[in-house]
């Protein structure tokens, strides 16, 4: 069975644990039930849709794995799809919680989520005075939840990046480096997009007049967009971020080529003397008179010397070497 909870709630209380299989919406107004699913079977949501009037195109969406953030509206339910996201290494892994909403109950299905919701639902339970909002405030919840989770996995790329930059200071960055900065790089552009799908989806939570959600719910779910608001300025940073790393090692790595290119351009200069000078003193003309000299080949050793060493001084002034 896939059902991690199925209570019913009086006044913002739990009041009792309701068998799966006997769920059914709740006869007052000041009641809900709350049912949590992770990885249900077909079976399970047709069962759910015939005791809630679930729409069938809602229910083939929830069984999907690969759906985007989304909203829709059937009648007087909303069904909501929300993405949540996990750092697996270098990798973002992504998941899908489906949440269907009407007045008395709300259901929430996990797909690929590992993040549980029990933690919330005892949080949320400590505080009966804001759970008997209803169903509208606990959407608010589990999608402030979800957007919580994004904040780790901006953080901890985050400090990966900046300490590949540390290194990139001391060091060229190997092969392996700079193929970890484009795929983090490609990963955040990825999560940047399923951000923009959320952000979309929680104006639409936040502008629109949609059945189930009470005009007092409104605050919360604008507090939910300027949430997501925030994660998608971090990211967006992020990106920019690595991609200042990347350009600042080309630049650095440039600017090391160049100095070991004048390097070697100023010592070819200072060696192309005394090979001008020995070239000259090869070429074994017989009309040579300063070959007659006693003093002279301890002269052009001296003259070799004196240029080369005014040659040495004059780079090493201009930092050339």
């Amino acid at each position: 069975m896939s059902v991690a909870a199925s209570y019913l709630y009086r006044n913002g209380r739990r009041v009792e644990a309701v068998p799966f299989e006997a769920a059914s919406i709740p006869a007052t107004d000041n009641e809900f039930i709350w049912i949590g699913l992770h990885k249900p079977s077909r079976d399970e949501l047709l069962l759910l849709q015939g005791r809630f009037g679930l729409h069938e195109l809602s229910i083939a969406d929830a069984l999907s794995s690969l759906q985007m953030p989304k909203l829709s509206v059937y009648d007087d339910q909303l069904f909501v799809i929300a993405k949540t996201a996990q750092l697996e290494g270098d990798h973002i892994t992504y998941g899908e919680t489906a949440i269907f909403v009407g007045k008395r109950y709300i259901i929430t299905v996990r797909n690929g989520s590992e993040r549980g919701h029990g933690e919330l639902r005892g949080r949320l339970e400590t505080s009966p005075q804001t759970l008997c909002h209803g169903t509208d405030y606990i959407l608010h919840a589990i999608l402030d939840f979800i957007i919580d989770g994004y904040l780790p996995i901006v953080r901890t790329i985050e400090d990966s990046v900046l300490e590949m930059e540390r290194k990139m200071l001391d060091a060229f960055l190997d092969r392996n480096q700079i193929a970890r900065i484009f795929k983090l790089r490609r990963e955040v552009i990825l999560f940047q997009r399923v951000l923009d799908a959320m952000l979309d989806l929680c104006g639409k939570l936040y502008h629109l007049d949609l059945p189930s959600l009470d005009k007092e719910a409104k605050p919360y779910f604008r507090d939910a967009l300027q949430h997501m608001h925030r994660v998608e300025t971090m990211v967006a940073s992020l990106r920019d971020v690595i991609t200042s790393v990347f350009e600042a090692s080309n630049l650095i790595e440039q600017q090391r080529q160049g100095t070991i290119t004048r390097q070697l351009a100023a010592w070819a200069a200072i060696l192309a003397v005394p090979t001008a000078i020995a070239g000259i003193y090869g070429m074994n003309f017989d009309n040579m008179p300063e070959l007659k000299t006693s003093y002279g080949y301890f002269v052009v050793l001296a003259v070799i010397a004196v240029m080369c060493i005014a040659l040495f001084i004059r780079f090493k002034r201009a930092r050339w070497i």
